[in-house]
């Protein structure tokens, strides 16, 4: 299944039927008096959020969705039928925008979750509605009301608990699949990741969700490699695990690339709790562990945790940090010294 984060949608209500101008014509009945029925409403246009989906896909290829009209209103006093609704089946995460993609109409966040976005025309009234002492024999009904057409955008954003962030080849891939079930596809080229995974988190028989996103490179809020279209993703995530290659020459540049990325975002995403862990110890001797991991945490201000996840090492410790973080726990001041 493709991923789909994003897809343009045209809707429409459903206009109301007219309402019926007729009178009473029975045997024997000279003057049976107006009985004109009213018009049905039009139908209205839903967006509800269900389990199960995690890519916008199926808005790829069906991008119009037009309730039914109501039915005009008949004799003998018979209102007219009401148009069907249409109910657009989105996934959990999903932000509804207006044309202009910044006015937020709703964020479905939770299962059932349902939200009107185009009211139905109301049905218009028969002859029978105006008959009063002084009309006895109205003739008058009204038209239904129009349908309301409107263009929205559907966002996806991702629900995760925590979020993996780094430059290309950090190895962000690995260690989702090292700690979860997830199957990222995984190789020694930049760029490897091209679409958000989700996998479950085990640890000490509690779980969460880790949401894996493709690398920033510096200028990625400019736009340039994957740009920044895939942050959404990680904005509902209570914390972000920050991973920097252990084996690069250019570790606090690395680090702080990410960070000014993540700041020329969003203010809500530079400041959300963040971990920080140095991969790939696997590849370096224990004076370069040392001496990286120092460098790291004088310009993190913070602790660094060492892990490796080809080898498996530290990532029990990192994960219990960040079970901890979700539930709200303080920041741990010291991750002591490595074990190798």
């Amino acid at each position: 299944m493709k991923f789909l984060d994003l897809a343009k949608v045209y809707i429409r209500s459903g206009g109301g039927g007219g309402g019926c101008s007729s009178f009473r014509r029975d045997k024997y009945v000279e003057f049976g008096g107006p009985d004109g029925g009213d018009g049905g409403n039009g139908g209205s246009v839903y967006a509800e959020a269900i389990d199960g989906l995690n890519t916008l896909i199926d808005f790829r290829y069906q991008q119009h969705f037009f309730a039914k009209s109501g039915q005009p209103g008949m004799g003998s006093q018979r209102t007219g039928k009401t148009g069907d609704d249409i109910v657009l089946k989105v996934p959990v995460g999903t932000e509804i925008l207006d044309e202009d993609e910044e006015t937020v109409i709703a964020d479905l966040t939770e299962p059932g979750q349902r939200v009107l976005l185009a009211q139905g025309g109301n049905g218009g009234w028969g002859n029978l509605r105006f008959k009063s002492s002084t009309n006895r024999a109205p003739q008058r009904a009204n038209p239904g009301q129009d349908g309301v057409e409107r263009t929205i955008w559907l966002r996806l954003k991702l629900i995760a608990d925590a979020g993996l962030l780094g430059l290309p080849n950090a190895g962000k891939s690995t260690f989702l699949a090292a700690v979860s079930n997830a199957r990222p596809k995984i190789a020694d080229y930049p760029f490897t990741t091209l679409v958000p995974n989700l996998g479950v988190v085990g640890i000490d028989g509690k779980e969460f969700v880790m949401a894996d996103i493709p690398g920033l490179i510096e200028g990625a809020s400019e736009g340039r490699g994957l740009g920044i279209q895939f942050l959404a993703h990680v904005e509902r995530c209570k914390v972000l695990l920050h991973l920097v290659d252990g084996t690069s020459a250019t570790i606090t540049k690395d680090y702080r690339t990410i960070v000014a990325e993540l700041e020329a975002y969003s203010e809500v995403l530079g400041d959300k709790p963040r971990v920080l862990a140095l991969n790939k110890c696997d590849a370096m001797d224990a004076k370069q562990i040392s001496d990286r991991r120092r460098a790291l945490e004088k310009a993190s201000g913070g602790p660094v945790h060492v892990i490796s996840g080809v080898a498996g090492k530290g990532l029990q410790d990192v994960l219990r940090v960040l079970y901890g973080r979700i539930q709200g726990e303080a920041p741990q001041e010291d991750t002591g010294p490595w074990q190798p």
